[in-house]
């Protein structure tokens, strides 16, 4: 079988069957079986995903696939799914981010402070304002260095999204914004209503992505694992949506739990703190500022009830490594 040439500013190409996939090193064509691709495992308060530089590392391979793969966290590196950052003709990087079921996704708010740290600390970009393309269009970042491993983000996350069709969200027609409207999709009441103190009203906002919030008196009872899917895939939203349970502690502060689309329970999600800080302007819980306490830590909220949302934390790099990619299950 013939070896298939990449050239040297390929981007990310899809393997088939009928194809090796090669890789240029110094000017050898290397056979899919000795590619090697190079990763980065970073964080925002453990929302954590594989990175892939695509400023250094010019390896093929197919995302969807390789998303699962890596993401595993008994067989792969582990994670929340798969990030590359590229090369972009209208920002200091692009990030495209991929869920551990391999689906793509618009938006990371986590993943997107992590890129601003790579991009800085790689020298792609200096230290400051760092304009990052993504699914829901360029957003604005100030990166400010506090270690060699790690950043503090903060994110022009973009002005929330609430007519039902942008979010999207079936719903009834004439209906402009789906705030506190009752939650039929939690299904028939169950006996965790009661001991989660669940009002069973429902808040839909997109960021870029589809969010649903849910306000109760303690998250810890909210049996997540069970629930988060069935809200996740139910017909009402036609491309699925992140499912979160606020529970109010103060009017600046609240307590999230989060089941991610295409991922599942989550330590902390960017996009989701986001629209609930939304959620909790439009319905009258919460102040213009907010601290969301997150399994994985605290990210600081703000908006001002018309314009951008900010969102503020920290990135971390955990480990670099390289993944096999002839050894990856098919």
């Amino acid at each position: 079988m013939r070896l298939a040439q990449l050239p040297a500013a390929a981007g990310v190409a899809g393997l088939t069957s009928d194809r090796i996939a090669t890789k240029e090193t110094v000017g050898v064509t290397v056979e899919a079986a000795d590619a090697r691709l190079a990763f980065v495992k970073m964080h925002g308060l453990g929302n954590d995903y594989v990175y892939i530089d695509r400023f250094a590392e010019r390896t093929a391979f197919d995302p969807v696939t390789l998303a699962p793969q890596v993401a595993d966290r008994h067989r792969g590196v582990g994670g929340d799914g798969l990030i590359l950052v590229e090369p972009s003709p209208v920002a200091a990087a692009r990030m495209r981010m991929f869920n551990a079921d391999g689906s793509e996704s618009e938006m990371c708010g986590n993943g997107v402070r992590c890129v601003g740290h790579l991009v800085v600390s790689r020298g792609y970009a200096p230290a400051g304002e760092v304009a990052i393309e993504t699914g829901r269009g360029v957003l604005a970042l100030g990166v400010t260095p506090t270690g060699p491993r790690a950043s503090q983000v903060r994110v022009d996350m973009g002005e929330p999204l609430l007519e039902p069709d942008a979010i999207p969200v079936r719903a009834e027609a004439g209906l402009r914004q789906l705030v506190d409207v009752p939650a039929t999709v939690l299904g028939p009441r169950a006996d965790w209503w009661q001991a989660a103190a669940l009002d069973p009203r429902m808040t839909c906002v997109s960021m870029g992505n589809p969010h649903v919030m849910l306000f109760c008196e303690d998250v810890a009872a909210v049996p997540l694992e069970t629930i988060g899917p069935v809200v996740e895939r139910h017909e009402l939203f036609p491309r699925r949506i992140n499912v979160h349970f606020v529970q109010r502690l103060a009017a600046d502060r609240v307590r999230v739990r989060t089941w991610e689309r295409g991922t599942g329970i989550t330590q902390a999600c960017g996009t989701g703190a986001s629209a609930v800080c939304v959620a909790g302007i439009l319905t009258g819980r919460t102040a213009a500022a907010i601290t969301a306490e997150l399994p994985g830590g605290n990210l600081q909220l703000g908006w001002d009830g018309r314009g951008s949302v900010f969102m503020t934390g920290p990135a971390e790099e955990v480990f670099t490594g390289v993944w096999p990619l002839a050894a990856a299950p098919r």
